[in-house]
């Protein structure tokens, strides 16, 4: 599992407003367990949550801090569904493929709230989220998009035509939204923060700052660390964009991407009332999307754009800004306290990866964008999986994922080159 040079937290507005959490310490010596997680983000956590309230013995293995990726450093929204919906599933791989995601499109949702309620976890969520659409054919995607969630049973949906949408937002830049009462936005670093606490409420245990360093398969799975072992029954993968070298057979699937977020200076409340009245989360509907929401202290979060291969742009404020006040021109002076990046991985088909190596080493991975929800569902399928019941996890391992055309040295400019052509759709209204 690969490490960063330096282990701690990101410095961004989430690190620096985290909630307490104690140092854990790195693995010494070699240890057995029942289940070994790899990866303390929301996908390795969630899994250990549900084992721990199974009753199996889980150790965690993180490299770095507990949320130290994309799941400390996202932007905090409760999207529903996957970065591919399911008409497009269905077109590509069957009804009945359709059906069983579908079936799960916003339980992931449901997931994150019943954690939040169950071990009264300090996050600053807030409900509803909005869909923003910036010319007439991104409106009527929003049509079909709300007729598609209906029939899979979301139905607390609202389309809001033409000037409507501005009881929202207050810009200029869109012509209509699609409201989802559902969905909502929070803190994500001390989500996941106030899940690994349950988890240890439970007996789980976790080790920061130890990177695994090789896998050896067998009927127990050793996991080698810089200064000990652990020999587990069965592993979870749960390292997403941070397990280069450690899964090479899936390396070719998958790409990291960087997204950059920037936050401003706490905003007077009658100017927050101004940009989003009913402070929902946002996003539009452009291929390389703007998102954005107040946090609990009333900055404005805003984020945008992919870096594919995962490389930070040298300022990254200069890149966010400008995106920033195309859609709130009013914040020209408006100072930006702070801004940062973070990986996420993405697939070729835009679908999350899991999935099995061998029959005790399972993984979940490769959210492309959706994975605040879908990596708490991952959490919850992997523990039914051990508990004997691999249905709904197959349906999402029965996905082909396919390599990334041009291989490693080519998937960058080639993904680029497309992202650049869906841009220019965007911006002409094709």
């Amino acid at each position: 599992m690969s490490s960063s040079a330096n282990a701690e937290h990101v410095a961004s507005y989430y690190a620096a407003t985290a909630n307490p959490a104690p140092e854990r310490p790195a693995l010494e010596g070699d240890i057995e367990c029942d289940v070994c997680v790899v990866g303390a983000g929301f996908t390795g956590i969630s899994s250990a949550l549900h084992l721990a309230e199974q009753r199996h013995a889980v150790v965690v293995l993180e490299a770095a801090r507990v949320g130290f990726g994309a799941s400390g450093r996202n932007g905090g929204q409760i999207v529903n569904s996957y970065s591919r919906d399911m008409d497009v599933i269905e077109a590509k791989y069957g009804t009945e493929t359709a059906r069983a995601l579908g079936d799960m499109a916003f339980e992931g949702n449901c997931i994150i709230r019943e954690r939040i309620r169950q071990y009264a976890i300090a996050c600053d969520l807030k409900n509803g989220n909005l869909f923003a659409a910036c010319n007439s054919k991104q409106l009527e995607g929003l049509r079909e998009h709300k007729a598609l969630w209906e029939r899979f049973g979301n139905h607390e949906l609202e389309l809001l035509e033409g000037e409507a949408y501005k009881r929202e937002v207050g810009s200029e830049r869109y012509t209509g939204a699609l409201v989802d009462h559902s969905g909502g936005h929070l803190h994500p670093l001390n989500l996941v923060l106030g899940q690994a606490a349950a988890f240890e409420s439970l007996g789980g245990v976790i080790h920061e700052r130890t990177p695994v360093t090789g896998v050896r398969h067998g009927e127990m799975v050793t996991l080698t660390t810089p200064r000990g072992s652990v020999r587990a029954r069965r592993v979870v993968m749960a390292g997403n964009a941070y397990l280069q070298g450690v899964l090479p057979e899936l390396e070719s699937k998958s790409m990291p991407c960087g997204t950059q977020i920037v936050t401003t200076e706490p905003l007077p409340e009658a100017l927050r009332r101004e940009l989003i009245p009913n402070d929902m989360a946002v996003e539009d509907c452009n291929y390389l999307l703007d998102y954005y929401r107040f946090t609990a202290d009333g900055r404005l979060l805003y984020g945008g754009g992919v870096n594919y291969g995962g490389q930070d742009p040298a300022d990254i404020a200069a890149v966010i800004r400008p995106k920033m006040l195309k859609t709130f021109p009013q914040l020209a002076d408006v100072r930006i306290d702070f801004a940062w990046s973070g990986n996420f991985l993405m697939t070729l088909n835009r679908l999350p990866q899991f999935g099995r190596l061998n029959d005790n080493v399972y993984y979940a991975q490769g959210y492309s964008g959706h994975g605040v929800t879908c990596s708490h569902l991952a959490g919850r399928l992997i523990a039914e999986v051990m508990r004997g019941d691999s249905g709904r996890f197959d349906a999402f391992a029965g996905l082909p994922h396919l390599p990334f055309p041009g291989g490693r040295l080519l998937r960058v400019p080639l993904s680029a080159l497309g992202a650049w052509y869906y841009a220019t759709r965007d911006r002409l209204g094709w």
